[in-house]
């Protein structure tokens, strides 16, 4: 088992959403290629995601640890380790555990899930108590229709507005709120555990994740006022890269995003190589992966 990076600095990770279409091997090659410090892996779908063993292979293969995990609880993986709320942070809590990540990043309850979010609060509390992994709740956003708000999260899809210790800001999700994301990061104050740095323009109801710099959210400052304030959290890139034209395109994208990360934070200096990195596909096919007939869609 490799422990996670430890250094007193901010990590900069890739999230394995980064690369989607792209399967969670992509993003270890692409992130030990492109000097990142880590990932996120973001349980989904993919089996690769919640298989300890097959991590495991990824991150003694590449140099590269797993350094948070994102629990499933999007509406598209609302299925990944069955149906019940807690169920999932347990077993996320135990992924993180196996690779010395000290976060999981969990959503806010949607409101039809009335007693997770009722008992939500006490509960994380609870498990705090259990474990040395932090829960950091991610900030979301309202949907609106006919200028109306509408509440899918309940208590709240602010963490401002919870009870909750640890909070991961998302500034694509401040760009779909219309959350003011420096005010926020200030307001939250040590309660702020993690981010997602992405970009976003501010259409409603579009959650875009652009690269950092391509839309109107204030990024840079963000990542100074971090830098200024001693942050030595991680700062993970959650950026969407589906429409990328190539496989290039994805991977100049995933550079920019590192290269934008690192100067702002005040990280320009040159990336170390990385003992043990595979940075060439071993078949040809961009997709490194050892014993990838495990990865298969069951």
């Amino acid at each position: 088992m490799s422990p996670a990076v430890k250094a007193a600095r901010p990590l900069v990770a890739l999230s394995t959403a980064s690369v989607f279409p792209d399967r969670v091997p992509d993003a270890f090659e692409m992130a030990a290629r492109l000097g990142y410090d880590g990932v996120e892996v973001m349980v989904s779908a993919d089996l690769a995601s919640q298989d300890v063993a097959v991590l495991r292979q990824m991150v003694d293969y590449h140099g590269i640890p797993v350094l948070a995990v994102h629990a499933p609880c999007l509406l598209v993986t609302q299925r990944v380790w069955g149906r019940e709320p807690w169920g999932k942070l347990v077993r996320a809590q135990a992924l993180a555990s196996e690779f010395g990540a000290k976060v999981v990043v969990v959503h806010p309850p949607f409101r039809w899930q009335r007693e997770y979010a009722r008992d939500f609060g006490a509960g994380l509390a609870r498990m705090r108590e259990e474990t040395d992994v932090i829960f950091a709740v991610e900030n979301m956003f309202p949907l609106r229709a006919g200028g109306a708000e509408v509440a899918a999260y309940a208590p709240h899809w602010n963490p401002l507005q919870l009870d909750c210790p640890h909070v991961t800001l998302d500034l694509s999700h401040t760009a779909t709120s219309g959350v003011d994301a420096l005010a926020m990061a200030s307001e939250l104050g040590d309660r702020l555990a993690h981010v997602h740095l992405a970009d976003g323009t501010g259409v409603p109801n579009r959650d875009e994740h652009l690269v950092p710099g391509r839309g109107t959210q204030p990024c840079a400052p963000v990542l100074g006022k971090l830098a200024a304030g001693g942050y030595d959290g991680i700062v993970v890139l959650e950026v969407n890269t589906r429409r990328s034209p190539s496989r290039e395109a994805r991977i100049a994208d995933l550079a920019e995003s590192l290269e934008f990360a690192r100067r702002h934070l005040g990280l320009a200096e040159p990336v170390p190589s990385r003992k043990g990195a595979h940075h060439e596909p071993a078949d040809g096919t961009g997709a490194v992966a050892p014993h990838g007939s495990a990865l298969s869609p069951g």
